[in-house]
């Protein structure tokens, strides 16, 4: 071995000594070659520039050559790039220099707003709480103007003339807002207004400026706060400051969040109708079921109570409030009520539970945000550790064709709801003319009160003119427009006296074409013969799609089937394997029963999508890709099993947990994510209680991110309010999955093997 070494390190040694030798020939070439060429340029008395020339270009060839390929690869990066990725890139070079210039104007143009618009609207708000003498000092919003977080420009599902876009706001600035009171000063500091702010540029023209006008609304309401200053000792209390912001939001809301929109008109070739009287969508119904499995709340002698739950439901500025229910955590409401849809696209239904309390400070039950417009769904409450809510959605067209009517109140009729409507009236109030005097001296401050049914709205108050041009547009909801009419009032606002009235008939309207009245001019009852208004109306039926079920169709699906025992390694075979087979139904008494939002909720990729009818041939393992709910086993450890279902919803980002079954007696099953073990990620099934053999079928979703979904562990806990006599625990075992080791883009469904609690003292 040490000759082999010895004879190695020898070859070594002659390699390096014949490399070092070649190297210094070929070095000794290259100063010869310099040498060699400096001499014969000398000898042919070349210039210098012979040899700087060449240099030059080289080194402008190798430059333009960097450059190139650099904007080719850029190119490239951002053809391959998504969206978003280039949306973010570019969110720096937003122009923020522009509305730093312009802040000041801005500033005088908002000051104008809040007088005229905004002051009035607070000062009759808060009279309604015996405060009086509202009147704004100084309104300055200061020199930090607003931030733009991101700009999105619609070009797909819009109307070709027209540009949308939405704008990110984001406003803290260093604002300095003064009022009275009551005979107290106060003022404003730190206001922060946070929202999703639309701005649509229609119709666009031929001329300059090239767009007729813009729609400036918010798609929701926006997040708004503020610190009072001055009289903040009187106001700054739980209650009277709740109300001075309640009304804030309820003013800023009256005037751009949708259905209201903030009209700014730029050409005079525009109608003002087409900015101010803007037709919805569609309607939106909303059938409130009930909820069930919702948190106890109230506290009772013997201990935790149970709830008295309402439920709040918003569509930008509408809102509508359920009966509460009082000492349940399953109410059953069934409440009806409709939205008018401006803008599909981005607006939300907004359900928030509560838990009524007489001391007035509710407390929370849960909310969800719901984008879809139909079909039945059971869906899971959020904010909260556990609670369902019954949801069926409607989606309503605006029809021409009056014939539609019949069918349309037989619908509703069949509903049995007293508070549906079957059309949709859009009025235009343009103007007024030769309106009487209410006083001798000066000239009237009319504004006009619309009424359809039992909702009122009003125009705004223009002083001292009987010629006023309101150019202002509403929409109401009509129950029966063979029955309802509607009824107009000018009024003086000095005096509160009526100057003129008219009453018309909506079934008028039947024998316009496509049921429009354009800008006819109506003499006014209680007025001077020569008292006439002006407006342009559009009556629309609400039609539902034809293909929407009638109550009582909803399908319902076994929710179980017999087969052979499944093991956690077999889970995934096993499913895929029942694809294809036979269906066996069980007799009435062994089967639950769900409705097919609960399949659906369990399996669904991305949001809750509707599911307004299952054909017969659909496999219920297709369905539910659920494994057979009877296990003979003990598990591993010989403390049960628990089956679950388990799915990350992608687009929603979303962990979705389905409990189905343990066997023990009076079970419950506690979620929980680690590593934190936080206390809001806690859920809990309820108690079936008399029951060794139950079944919960309930859904619990945990809002993560991919990155942190690969990061988390699911605790899951099965305990008994049985207490056992061989236990000083009813916790009776647990399961820690890992959810970074399961595809979760699929359903997971298998049983679990029951282990022993984990000491987490």
């Amino acid at each position: 071995m040490s000759v082999s070494k010895s004879t190695e390190s020898i070859d070594m040694e002659k390699k390096s000594s014949e490399a070092s030798i070649i190297s210094i020939i070929l070095s000794a070439v290259k100063k010869a070659s310099v040498v060699g060429i400096i001499y014969f340029a000398g000898y042919m008395q070349w210039s210098v520039a012979w040899f700087i020339g060449p240099i030059v270009l080289f080194v402008l060839r190798d430059q333009w050559k960097k450059s190139s390929d650099n904007r080719r690869t850029i190119a490239k990066v951002a053809a391959l790039s998504s969206e978003k990725d280039v949306v973010l890139a570019r969110l720096n070079d937003l122009p923020a220099w522009i509305i730093k210039q312009v802040w000041p104007n801005v500033n005088h143009y908002v000051r104008e707003i809040v007088r005229d618009s905004i002051q009035p609207v607070l000062k009759e708000s808060l009279e309604k709480y015996k405060l009086h003498g509202f009147k704004f000092e100084r309104i300055i919003l200061g020199t930090v103007p607003f931030r733009i977080g991101g700009v999105k420009v619609y070009d797909k599902n819009i109307d070709r003339n027209e540009i949308v876009m939405d704008l990110d706001i984001f406003y803290a600035g260093d604002c300095d807002i003064s009022f009275y009171l009551s005979g107290m000063k106060g003022g404003i500091r730190d206001f922060q207004l946070h929202g999703m702010l639309r701005v649509v540029m229609k119709p666009l023209i031929t001329s300059i400026p090239l767009v007729g006008g813009l729609q400036v609304f918010f798609l929701n309401n926006p997040d708004i706060d503020f610190d009072l200053v001055g009289i903040a000792d009187v106001l700054d209390m739980p209650g009277l400051s709740d109300i001075l912001r309640r009304i804030v939001i309820e003013t800023v809301a009256s005037m751009m969040v949708l259905p209201n929109k903030f009209p700014i008109k730029l050409s005079d070739e525009v109608e003002a109708v087409e900015l101010k009287a803007p037709e919805p969508e569609g309607v939106l119904r909303v059938h409130v079921v009930e909820a069930r499995h919702l948190m106890k709340k109230d506290i009772s002698v013997l201990g935790k109570g149970k709830s008295d739950p309402y439920a709040v439901l918003t569509v930008g500025a509408q809102e509508f409030k359920t009966k509460v229910i009082d000492n349940t955590v399953d109410p059953k409401w069934d409440f009806w009520c409709e939205f008018q849809i401006l803008e599909s696209n981005g607006q939300q239904l907004y359900i928030h539970l509560w838990d009524k309390d007489d001391t007035g400070d509710d407390e929370n039950l849960g909310s969800l945000a719901f984008y879809e417009t139909r079909g039945w769904f059971w869906v899971t409450l959020e904010q909260a550790k556990h609670g369902m809510v019954h949801l069926r959605l409607t989606w309503l067209t605006l029809s021409k064709n009056y014939e539609d009517l019949e069918t349309v109140l037989y619908e509703t009729q069949m509903l049995r709801a007293s508070n549906l409507n079957t059309a949709l009236l859009t009025i235009f109030l343009d103007s007024a003319k030769n309106l009487p005097q209410a006083r001798m001296s000066t000239k009237p401050d009319p504004y006009a009160v619309l009424k359809v049914g039992n909702k009122t709205q009003q125009t705004n108050v223009l002083m001292r003119t009987i010629h006023p041009v309101w150019e202002q547009g509403f929409t109401f909801l009509v129950t029966n427009p063979e029955n309802d009419s509607l009824f107009l009032s000018i009024m003086d606002h000095k005096t509160s006296t009526e100057i003129g009235q008219l009453i018309y008939k909506i079934k008028n309207i039947c024998n316009k074409t496509n049921l429009e009245v354009s800008k006819e001019p109506f003499s006014l009852l209680k007025a001077g013969p020569d008292s006439k208004i002006t407006w342009s109306m559009h009556l629309r039926i609400l039609k539902k799609i034809a293909d929407e079920p009638m109550l009582g169709d909803a399908p319902r699906v076994l929710a179980r089937t017999d087969s052979n025992i499944s093991t956690p390694s077999t889970a995934d075979s096993q499913v895929s394997s029942q694809t294809g087979k036979e269906k066996e139904q069980l007799p009435s008494g062994d089967a639950k029963q769900i409705d097919s939002e609960d399949v659906q909720e369990i399996i669904e990729d991305s949001s809750v999508s509707v599911v307004s009818s299952v054909p017969p041939s659909y496999t219920l393992e297709g369905l539910l890709h659920r494994t057979p709910s009877v296990t003979s086993s003990a598990g591993e450890a010989g403390l049960g099993r628990i089956q679950m279902t388990l799915r990350y919803s992608v687009q929603r980002q979303r962990l979705i947990v389905v409990v189905h079954k343990v066997i023990i007696p009076d079970p419950y099953v506690k979620l929980y994510l680690l590593p934190e073990r936080a206390k809001d990620s806690k859920r809990k099934t309820q108690v079936i209680k008399d029951n060794c053999n139950p079944i919960f079928d309930e859904s619990f979703e945990y809002v993560l991110n991919q990155i942190e979904l690969g990061t988390k562990q699911l605790e899951v806990t099965v305990g008994t309010q049985k207490q056992l006599f061989y236990s000083s625990s009813n916790i009776l075992g647990q399961v820690i999955i890992d959810l970074g080791k399961l595809n979760l883009t699929q359903p997971y469904n298998v049983w679990f093997d029951l282990q022993p609690e984990i000491d987490h003292d």
